[in-house]
């Protein structure tokens, strides 16, 4: 009889090798390879054969005759804005997954969800793969948690947790985190492929059967991408991403998956000395330190559904090296680079020996080409010493060329610029406003508007 081979697995990504290597290819991991048998073209086709004879004919029935599930079963937060992203607060029976940078404060969140759940009467289970009984009552003393129904239990075991969520009746069960559980039927390590893949689909199934609301907390690597196989992400209703700045400014929290809800509801909150609170209005508190000097310009953004104003600073030196630096806090550098690059080029600013430094102002992370404009004058202001006149905002997509093109939802951020009391905004010629001066490529909007000293 033939032998099985054997084919080796990166535990970090999932890719196969022929041969055992020290470092994986593909991650660039260092001893994650772990031999895996591959069965025989014989044993493959006795499984084909066996899995054909055992399987059993679906009962299907009509669509019409389906009954909904109750879409209106949805646990409130505490906190709306979150309630939002949720698209309308966390479903019974959903799996979502909660995945930040440590220190983003996923644990606070997620005790304050708990005391609110559990203050209304709903029964709750807070399982804990990674602190014990003693730490975790130390945050709901300092969060003020303290329900009957709120329950806590420590383990790593998937196969005990999965076993209580569908036989305790719970509402909502917290699982802290992925990375830490391990089921006894496989015997490779904590947070390698399998083990997360596997223990996520045991959990994710249990859920289902007993109608449990279920948040799993997952680790991220240090490029900030969710950390194990993609599958999980495939395999729950809910992604969600906690980003920002953990040592101060806002936090923010969007779902980039969603099965009950849209993705483009962003939450954002600031850390307080009773937990995260939510920012009613981040575009006051944002421009609350402002002082406009060079270098300084109002955009107007939209951070999924909601306008903000945020400052965007810039710092250009003489560079005392022969490669000039480029840095970027909350905006894209291989972006920054190209904006340099159409402003040397459609304007004739000369920045081939300049430092550059572009900041966002309180911790926000910009993904909005509208910020395009905004940024190019800051470089632009701080270069000729020259600032923007206090009452105006600034958004806008370069092009190429040196264009100016238009933007999504013009109106929301328009509206927004005038409920904080700004006269005008420097925006795409496209929008037809009475608000807006309109520039048309990046040049004329230098000369016209970057005059004062």
């Amino acid at each position: 009889m033939a032998k099985s081979k054997a084919k080796f697995v990166c535990q970090n990504c999932g890719t196969s090798y022929a041969k055992w290597a020290g470092r994986c290819e593909n991650c660039g991991e260092w001893n994650t390879l772990l031999e895996q048998e591959v069965p025989t073209e014989a044993e493959a086709k006795s499984a084909l054969a066996k899995g054909a004879i055992s399987g059993k004919k679906l009962a299907a029935v009509s669509i019409n005759e389906i009954e909904p599930s109750d879409a209106g079963s949805r646990l409130k937060t505490g906190f709306p804005e979150l309630d939002n992203v949720l698209g309308g607060g966390i479903l019974l029976g959903g799996v979502a997954l909660l995945a930040g940078q440590p220190g983003m404060g996923k644990s606070t969140i997620l005790m304050q969800i708990c005391a609110t759940i559990s203050n209304a009467g709903r029964k709750v289970l807070y399982v804990s793969g990674e602190e014990s009984a003693g730490q975790v009552k130390m945050r709901a003393i300092r969060l003020g948690a303290s329900s009957d129904q709120l329950h806590f239990a420590s383990s790593s075991s998937a196969n005990d947790i999965a076993k209580t969520i569908e036989e305790d009746g719970y509402d909502l069960v917290i699982v802290d985190s992925i990375q830490t559980l391990s089921m006894a039927e496989i015997s490779s390590a904590p947070g390698t492929v399998s083990q997360v893949s596997n223990c996520g689909n045991l959990i994710i199934r249990a859920a289902k059967n007993s109608g449990t609301a279920v948040i799993i907390v997952g680790h991220v690597t240090k490029e900030g991408t969710l950390a194990g196989p993609k599958v999980l992400e495939h395999l729950v209703d809910v992604v969600l991403n906690f980003e920002g700045d953990r040592y101060g400014g806002f936090k923010t929290i969007r779902a980039v998956k969603n099965r009950f809800g849209s993705t483009n509801e962003v939450a954002i909150f600031e850390m307080a000395s009773e937990g995260l609170v939510e920012v009613k209005n981040p575009s006051e508190a944002l421009l609350s330190e402002r002082q406009n000097t060079d270098g300084s310009i109002i955009m107007a953004t939209i951070e999924g559904t909601r306008p903000l104003l945020v400052e965007i600073q810039a710092l250009v030196n003489s560079t005392n090296f022969g490669y000039p630096k480029r840095t970027a806090s909350g905006f894209d550098l291989n972006r920054l680079n190209l904006l340099i690059a159409v402003l040397e080029k459609r304007t004739k600013l000369k920045l081939q020996d300049k430092d550059i430094f572009i900041n966002v102002v309180g911790g926000m992370k910009l993904n909005d080409s509208a910020a395009d404009l905004a940024i190019c004058m800051a470089i632009a202001s701080a270069a000729a010493g020259r600032k923007l006149d206090d009452n105006l905002v600034v958004f806008g997509e370069v092009g190429l060329g040196g264009e100016i093109r238009s933007v999504i939802a013009p109106d929301r951020r328009i509206a927004e610029a005038k409920k904080l009391g700004f006269k005008n905004a420097i925006a795409p010629a496209t929008v037809k406003d009475k608000f807006v001066l309109p520039v048309k490529d990046l040049r004329s909007a230098l000369v016209k508007y970057m005059n004062n000293k």
